[in-house]
């Protein structure tokens, strides 16, 4: 029987012969394909290999990968994603990528033969999966399904070696903070950059991109090709990749924007790039936490802990009338999460909007004037609304420090 497994559970494990076939479904259990593979990548000596994500099988025969950080829970039942939008994109191995299936399952190391993956959650970090046993059997009884014996991952490290420096590199690198990432990739030649930028994953690479001047950006993805770039656009905060697009070419960037998937995704894009770069339209996020008036303060919590969000995005829940994707219905205050937890979680949080909140601003209310505002309230956002009042996203701390200090100021 596979056990069940979450990020709260994680000593419990699921193996691949288990988990190959099983559903996977979407947050409302809407059923989107079957699992057929676990993509690993190599881990720093001593860790144990990351898997990365899943490679899945929808209808039409189409396979798809979903990144291990999408996923919930794994029971009997299948293979559950959080919320959010998946990547229908046809899944193509890429270099420093093991798959599982293909490429360890099978395999002959003195003598045994590899029969079996186990995976767990990582108890922390931003990975989501982790590789724990191998399960070894006598050459030629892999048919039969007879486990000889099970071994951790630690006793065999070479079964998941690829044999490329590069992703040596890139997995030194895995452990790091983005800003140390950034650091330490800005002191290296160019072409060696862009060599890392092509083995990276693209989480990765998205957050290392994050770190790094627009100007320095442009030139790393320079030769990862028009998808590429729009799958890890895809991954980026919607306003660190409408600053990147924006120091695009005019045409480079339409090619870039046509390529992305998620159509909604590629339409916030172009409304932040219809802004003055130094505005607050420019500056904000468009994706905050957006909630209605009726949703209760029990629900606001548990949305705050599953909503894929900045830690700086989490701290606010913003409310409006419906529609609640941006430009929203009409906007009606904000409430921070340490007022949440002091009051009955099932009051709507209509009623317990916060009073002292910073007033909205315009999208063209300049950056100086959003930071004089977000220092006044000593706020970690700011609510950007349109003439009619509908909310269009939030500019959060962070970005306006971006824009504030020194030019170069990650290298100092």
């Amino acid at each position: 029987m596979l056990h069940g497994v979450t990020a709260t559970h994680p000593t419990t494990t699921a193996y691949l012969s288990r988990l190959q076939r099983l559903s996977l479904l979407d947050g409302d259990g809407v059923v989107i394909g079957r699992v057929e593979d676990v993509v690993i990548v190599p881990s720093t000596p001593g860790d144990p290999p990351p898997v990365i994500g899943f490679v899945v099988g929808t209808p039409g025969r189409r396979r798809i990968f979903v990144n291990g950080n999408k996923v919930a829970e794994i029971d009997a039942g299948g293979v559950r994603l959080v919320q959010g939008s998946v990547d229908h994109r046809v899944f193509h191995q890429r270099d420093g990528e093991l798959l599982a299936r293909a490429d360890i399952i099978g395999r002959e190391i003195e003598g045994e033969v590899v029969g079996d993956l186990s995976i767990i959650p990582t108890p922390l970090g931003t990975r989501a999966w982790q590789v724990q046993d191998v399960a070894l059997v006598a050459p030629g009884v892999l048919r039969r399904r007879r486990v000889g014996r099970t071994v951790t991952w630690k006793e065999m490290p070479d079964l998941f070696d690829t044999g490329r420096q590069v992703d040596r590199q890139v997995a030194a690198l895995r452990d790091l903070h983005p800003s140390e990432v950034a650091a330490r990739v800005a002191r290296l030649p160019l072409a060696q950059r862009r060599v890392l930028a092509e083995a990276m994953e693209d989480p990765e690479l998205a957050d290392l991109l994050e770190e790094l001047p627009e100007d320095e950006q442009v030139r790393l993805i320079q030769d990862l090709g028009v998808e590429r770039v729009a799958i890890v656009l895809g991954e980026m905060e919607a306003d660190d990749a409408a600053d990147l697009l924006a120091e695009m070419a005019e045409g480079d960037r339409e090619e870039v924007l046509e390529a992305m998937d998620d159509e909604e995704q590629a339409d916030d894009l172009r409304r932040l790039l219809s802004y003055d770069s130094r505005s607050a339209g420019g500056l904000m996020n468009p994706e905050p936490l957006i909630l209605r008036p009726d949703i209760t303060v029990g629900e606001a919590l548990a949305r705050l802990r599953a909503f894929d969000l900045a830690q700086v995005l989490a701290c606010n829940v913003f409310v409006t009338e419906p529609p609640t994707e941006a430009p929203t219905g009409r906007y009606l205050g904000m409430v921070g999460f340490q007022r949440l937890l002091r009051v009955p979680p099932g009051e709507p949080i209509g009623r317990v909007l916060d009073d002292e909140a910073p007033e909205p601003v315009a999208p063209e209310t300049p950056e100086g004037e959003v930071a004089r505002r977000l220092a006044a309230y000593d706020g970690l956002a700011l609510p950007v609304v349109d003439r009619a009042g509908r909310l269009l996203g939030a500019v959060t701390v962070d970005d306006v420090l971006d824009r504030i200090l020194p030019v170069g100021w990650r290298r100092r």
